[in-house]
């Protein structure tokens, strides 16, 4: 019974240790997320192994462990400020998707650290933004170029961020927005423009129509002359006696006088 205090006294020293150390020494990495271990006598943050998975893990009490959301984010910039071709001011509104990579997380931990939205990202994007836009026209970018500009700029950043163990999934351009007199200046050439296209077909139409009906009638006055060189008296006077022929056949009563008319064909009087 002696010796139970001796005993005893080294385990409570330990379970105080333990509950004082538990948060340090069981970590969970929660759903979406991963770990980076920083080894405090072992060369500081660890990159050459896998980040830490969800779940519980442990952990050295005098180490630690940094937490990333390693999901897809999304990033909204509004009115990032550059300048078109001809140094007018624009405003683009753009959403970033991205997020890190988890396979280098250990890097990115080192070398940029948990804000690298503000030091990697963002600055990437305002460059390439300001680099790019400054390649068009205020037209341009109102109205054809937007989609082409988007392209360029998730392609330019991208391609630096993967360098720093960024991913970018996506740059969206939500708005361009012009100063209001070029912004009117553009609407009204545009109208102006639309409205000659529109003038221009109806004159392209009405030409297509007059050329139809002068071949309608060119082609009408050809029968005609076909027909007319065609028809000989004698095919005339054929003609005219089947004519008759079916006249008095008919049951409507009438005179025939043969012989009374100039061709030698017969006058039918009183046809009703």
């Amino acid at each position: 019974m002696d010796k139970l205090p001796k005993v005893a006294l080294p385990l409570i020293v330990v379970a105080i240790l333990l509950i004082m150390f538990f948060s340090r020494i069981f970590v969970n990495v929660d759903r979406g997320e991963a770990g980076v271990l920083w080894k405090r006598f072992h060369g500081g943050v660890v990159t050459n192994a896998p980040a830490l998975s969800e779940g519980l893990n442990v952990v050295a009490p005098w180490n630690k462990v940094d937490i990333y959301n390693i999901r897809q984010q999304n990033m909204f910039i509004q009115d990032m400020e550059v300048l078109s071709s001809n140094g007018l001011e624009i405003k683009l509104d753009v959403s970033i998707l991205y997020q890190p990579k988890v396979e280098e997380l250990g890097f990115l931990h080192k070398t940029k650290g948990e804000n690298y939205l503000e030091t990697v990202i963002i600055p990437e994007v305002r460059s390439a933004g300001r680099s790019i836009v400054g390649r068009y026209t205020p037209e341009q970018l109102y109205s054809s170029k937007r989609d082409v500009i988007q392209k360029e700029i998730y392609e330019e950043v991208a391609k630096k961020c993967d360098k720093q163990f960024v991913q970018i999934n996506d740059i969206l351009v939500r708005d361009v927005t012009l100063p209001p007199t070029i912004k009117e200046a553009i609407e009204r050439k545009l109208r102006q423009e639309q409205e000659s296209l529109e003038y221009e077909f109806r004159l392209v139409t009405a030409e297509k129509e007059a050329e139809r009906q002068i071949i309608e009638a060119q082609g009408k006055a050809d029968a005609n002359k076909i027909l007319s060189a065609s028809l000989t008296d004698k095919i005339l006077q054929d003609k005219g006696i089947d004519a008759t022929i079916k006249l008095a056949q008919s049951p409507n009563s009438k005179v025939i006088i043969v012989g009374g008319g100039e061709s030698g064909l017969p006058l039918i009087l009183g046809n009703n």
